[in-house]
C-alpha cells in the first residue's frame, strides 16, 4: 500500500479552516467530530508559526459529532451549533465547512445554513470532507463559494484588480508576497484587493466584482475559482508567478500594465526608482559576494506556487546554479505541464533537474542517484559549496550533503514568519539577506 512519508499539506478542510481563518472577519464552524478541528489547529503552527488568529486553531465553534450524530444525523446539531456561534462569536461572516464523517453520513449543511440567511449576517455552506483532496482543493473550495456566493455584482472600476493565488500557511509568506506586489501595483496607480492582508476587512471581498482585472499567482492554484468568478462577474483573469527580485518582478509589472492599458512611460519611471533602491542595498553586499565567493549550487524543494519563483530568482538575480528543482504537490498530467512550461522559459547555463515528487524519503534519493556528491578525485565535478531551500524537512537533507540550508516552504517549524515576503524588489532583497544570514551564520 502507498503512503506519503512526511506530507507537505493536510486535508481539504484543513485548507478551507486555513483560508476562512485568514480573512479577517470571518469565522468558521466546522461540522465534523471533534479531533478534526484538534488536530488542524496544531498543522497550522507549521506554517512558520502561523497562529490560529481569531476564532482560529482550538478556539474553532465544532459541532463535535459523536456516535448518536453519526447513526441517527447531525443537521440538527449543526442548526444548533450555528445558532450558538452566532450568538457568542462576533463576525462579519461565518462558513460551515465539513469533515469526513458528516460527509459520509450524507449531512446537508447547506440546507442548515439558508435557515439562517434572516439572521443579519451571512451563513455559508462549503462541503470540504477531507476525502475530497488536500489543503489545495479546500483552498479553492471556500474562494469559488465566496465569489459566487458572497461577492456582489458591482460596475468595473478601470486599474482596479484583485489578487489571489498564494495560499494561506502554505505559502507561509503569502501575506507579505501580497503586501508587496499591492504596493509596486498601487505606484502604477492600480487599486488592489488581496483579501488577506490587515489593510483590508470583508468590504474589500464584498466589492471584488467591480475589478477589471484578477491576477492568480499561480500556475496550478485558484484558477477554478478565477473561472467561476468570470462566469458570473465577468472579469477576465490573468495567470502569473509570484515574482521574486529584479527580473521577474519587471516582468511582471510590464504584463499587467499591459493588460490595464497603462502606459509603458510609467512603469520605466516606477522601475528606475525601484531598481535604484533594490541594487543600492546589493551594492553593500557585492565585495563580501564576490570576495568570498558566495556562489553555490542548489536544491530547491517547495509547492507548485514558490519553486520556480525561487530558482529563477537564484539563477537570473544572483547568479547561483540550481541543480535540482523538486515540487511537492500532488498535481495532474496538466498542472505539472503548466510547472514545466515556466521552468522552460528561462535561459539557464545549466538547467537544473526538475522532479515533482511528494514523498520527504524520495527527496533525497533524487538528489544522489545520479551523482557523487564529494568524490576524492580531482576531475570529478564537485556540488561544492551547496545550498538547500526548502521545508523544515529538508534541514537533515543538507546536513547529510554538507550543506547550508534555508525553510521556505511549508512545513516551517524551525523559523517565525509575520510580515516576511519574497515577492517583488523587497522581497528579493529579503530572500538574499535570509540566504547570506544562513550561509555566514557561525562559518
Amino acid at each position: 500500500m502507498a503512503y506519503i512519508e512526511r506530507p507537505r499539506f493536510s486535508c481539504a478542510l484543513g485548507g478551507a479552516l486555513d483560508t476562512i481563518g485568514s480573512l479577517y472577519g470571518a469565522a468558521p464552524i466546522i461540522h465534523a467530530s471533534s479531533g478534526c478541528g484538534a488536530n488542524l489547529g496544531g498543522s497550522q503552527q507549521s506554517g512558520g508559526v502561523y497562529g490560529a488568529g481569531y476564532c482560529g486553531g482550538l478556539t474553532t465553534s465544532s459541532s463535535n459529532v459523536t456516535e448518536n450524530e453519526i447513526i441517527f444525523g447531525g443537521e440538527e446539531r449543526l442548526k444548533e451549533q450555528i445558532a450558538a456561534t452566532l450568538e457568542i462569536i462576533d463576525a462579519e461572516l461565518y462558513v460551515v465547512v465539513t469533515g469526513c464523517m458528516t460527509e459520509i453520513i450524507g449531512d446537508d449543511p447547506k440546507t442548515v445554513a439558508n435557515l439562517f440567511k434572516d439572521n443579519g449576517k451571512p451563513v455559508l455552506a462549503v462541503s470540504t470532507g477531507g476525502f475530497k483532496g488536500n489543503s489545495y482543493l479546500g483552498y479553492e473550495l471556500i474562494l469559488k463559494t465566496l465569489f459566487i456566493e458572497y461577492v456582489e455584482k458591482a460596475e468595473k472600476k478601470e486599474n482596479l484588480v484583485n489578487i489571489w493565488g498564494a495560499i494561506p500557511s502554505k505559502d507561509p509568506f503569502f501575506r507579505g508576497d501580497l503586501a508587496e506586489i499591492k504596493r509596486l501595483l498601487g505606484l502604477l496607480g492600480i487599486e488592489t484587493n488581496t483579501f488577506f492582508t490587515y489593510d483590508e476587512t470583508l468590504n474589500n471581498l464584498k466589492k471584488a466584482g467591480g475589478a477589471s482585472l484578477n491576477i492568480v499567482l499561480s500556475k496550478v492554484y485558484g484558477l477554478e475559482a478565477a473561472a467561476a468568478f468570470e462566469s458570473v462577474h465577468g472579469t477576465p483573469f490573468v495567470s502569473l508567478d509570484i515574482p521574486i527580485g529584479d527580473k521577474a518582478t519587471t516582468e511582471f509589472l510590464y504584463k499587467i500594465a499591459k493588460l490595464l492599458g497603462i502606459n509603458s512611460v510609467l512603469v520605466d519611471e516606477v522601475l528606475k526608482a525601484e531598481r535604484w533602491q533594490y541594487y543600492k542595498f546589493i551594492e553593500r553586499v557585492s565585495d563580501q559576494y564576490l570576495d568570498g565567493d558566495l556562489q553555490h549550487y542548489a536544491i530547491v524543494v517547495g509547492n507548485a506556487n514558490y519553486t520556480y519563483s525561487i530558482t529563477r530568482f537564484l539563477t537570473e538575480d544572483i547568479g547561483w546554479l540550481p541543480e535540482l528543482s523538486v515540487v511537492t504537490d500532488i498535481l495532474d498530467n496538466e498542472q505539472r505541464a503548466a510547472v514545466k512550461s515556466s521552468f522552460d522559459q528561462l535561459n539557464f547555463i545549466k538547467a537544473p533537474q526538475l522532479e515533482f515528487e511528494t514523498d520527504t524519503a524520495e527527496i533525497f534519493k533524487l538528489f544522489t542517484k545520479k551523482r557523487e556528491i564529494y568524490k576524492d578525485d580531482r576531475y570529478q565535478h564537485l556540488l561544492s559549496p551547496l545550498f538547500v531551500l526548502g521545508s523544515t524537512h529538508e534541514i537533515d537533507l543538507a546536513m547529510r550533503l554538507g550543506a547550508k540550508s534555508l525553510s521556505i516552504s511549508f512545513p516551517i517549524t524551525d523559523r517565525a514568519i509575520l510580515n516576511r515576503g519574497y515577492a517583488g524588489f523587497k522581497g528579493g532583497l529579503h530572500l538574499l539577506e535570509d540566504i547570506l544570514d544562513s550561509i555566514l551564520a557561525r562559518r
